[in-house]
């Protein structure tokens, strides 16, 4: 304990470990005499769900991002990465700042909220020329890159040169994957437009899915709809199929099919956190195994949620579904038991069932399965937008976020490129003019 408080570390800020720290933002508010510290890399809280309309160009860049230190005026936020975590001595190890300064952090109760990382199943090449989308820099970088190959291949004369240019590869077809492939196609096909030299059929944008249905968790019928609309705006699916082999200039898939291609987007897998591989607790697929009360069995004060845990459902017998509505809830559940076992109080399971599931697929269509009942179309994208703002962080953001797709509806995309190198400066020394003193040596009381 900490003078006398006890201390609760919170390992990742994404929707599990942001809600904890919610969570225990308003105990502290009613009076609650704790220590809570939230660590993360970023000092931001990202909604992912809106990722693919930031790369489309849809909304402005930090409209889906919150700043940690509004959240949070209560609880202490540790801005760094998670190096190691001591079970047996009840420590974590961060480092923070541009010389990675070195932190070593007691608790005495530890949320692991990591999330998860991409697989990049060991495919030779695959992790340093793919694109991701988990983050914010992957979305920007995405958008930079679709707005790049528009300007190069505009005045690109050889039809070999440009066609790697305007070819467009997105593998997975999730959620993830059908809503950047959505989106990017319908930024790309609008704004193809505005370069003289370029046409609509020169853009092949293709998704790979190795399901025979994209969407699998919305079902076949849901799944084939969606399909069926990409196909009719010129998106080329192929299902059953994997990427097989990548290089720089193009890439291979299971079906024979060779892609030239300087843009691969994946999003055909993720895995937990490998820090939770160096933990001595019981795992399933590198997911912590947790009770119905999120904690970890074996180690008292160790508690785990979101992708980093394999969380049992009673109903179902199985698991819950590592989904941001159900790290959310989770969140909240953990804080709320955490406050029961340091109080005394009683601990209560995890209890929830799925609300639905929506994924927009473009040009104001989407598809919806909201308590068992099936939408599509306009209102499955009206039900998406009107949901997913009601969960967005602070007023302020949702504000914005309304703004950014009320003028959507009335302007074109943005097609601002945004480079994050800074330039090279060369100094330039200027002669002095023949006869006139140099004005530090005048300053020093000295001239020619």
């Amino acid at each position: 304990m900490a003078n006398g408080k006890p201390r609760v570390l919170i390992l990742g800020g994404g929707f599990g470990g942001m809600y904890v720290a919610l969570e225990f933002e308003r105990a502290l508010a009613q009076g609650a005499n704790l220590d809570v510290t939230l660590v993360n890399r970023d000092n931001f809280f990202l909604f992912t769900p809106m990722l693919h309309e930031v790369a489309a160009s849809d909304l402005d860049i930090t409209n889906i991002v919150s700043p940690v230190r509004k959240l949070l005026r209560r609880v202490t936020f540790f801005h760094g990465e998670v190096e190691s975590i001591d079970l047996v001595n009840k420590r974590v190890g961060l480092s923070h700042g541009h010389e990675e300064h070195c932190h070593s952090l007691p608790y005495d109760h530890l949320v692991l909220a990591l999330g998860s990382t991409t697989n990049f199943f060991n495919l030779p090449g695959l992790a340093e020329r793919a694109i991701t989308m988990k983050s914010l820099d992957d979305a920007i970088f995405l958008r930079n890159r679709l707005i790049a190959n528009l300007e190069e291949a505009d005045f690109e004369c050889s039809p070999s040169t440009r066609a790697p240019l305007l070819n467009f590869v997105v593998a997975g077809g999730g959620f993830a994957g059908v809503e950047t492939i959505a989106g990017i196609n319908d930024f790309l096909r609008e704004a193809v437009r505005f370069y003289p030299h370029l046409r609509e059929d020169m853009l092949r944008v293709i998704l790979v899915h190795p399901g025979k249905t994209i969407l699998p968790e919305l079902g076949e019928k849901l799944g084939a709809y969606a399909q069926q609309k990409l196909v009719d705006r010129h998106v080329e699916i192929h299902s059953n199929c994997k990427v097989t082999a990548v290089t720089d200039r193009d890439l291979t898939l299971s079906d024979g099919t060779k892609v030239e291609t300087n843009t691969l987007v994946w999003t055909a897998g993720t895995r937990p956190n490998s820090l939770l591989d160096t933990l001595p607790c019981r795992k399933e697929r590198g997911r912590v195994l947790v009770n119905e009360y999120l904690e970890v069995p074996e180690w008292p004060g160790v508690w785990s949620l979101g992708d980093c845990a394999v969380v049992p459902d009673r109903k179902t017998g199985k698991s819950h579904p590592p989904t941001a509505q159900h790290a959310l809830r989770e969140g909240k559940v953990a804080a709320q038991n955490i406050l029961a076992t340091i109080q005394g109080g009683q601990k209560k399971p995890f209890l929830f069932s799925t609300l639905g599931l929506l994924a927009p697929i473009g040009k104001r269509s989407g598809v919806a399965n909201i308590l068992g009942v099936n939408f599509s179309g306009f209102i499955a994208w009206w039900l998406w937008r009107t949901i997913y703002l009601t969960k967005l962080p602070r007023f302020e953001k949702k504000l914005r976020v309304a703004l950014d797709w009320t003028l959507d509806l009335l302007f074109s995309k943005d097609l601002v490129q945004f480079t994050n190198v800074r330039p090279s400066i060369v100094p330039q020394v200027e002669e002095e003019p023949v006869g006139q003193a140099s004005p530090a040596l005048v300053g020093a009381g000295i001239s020619k």
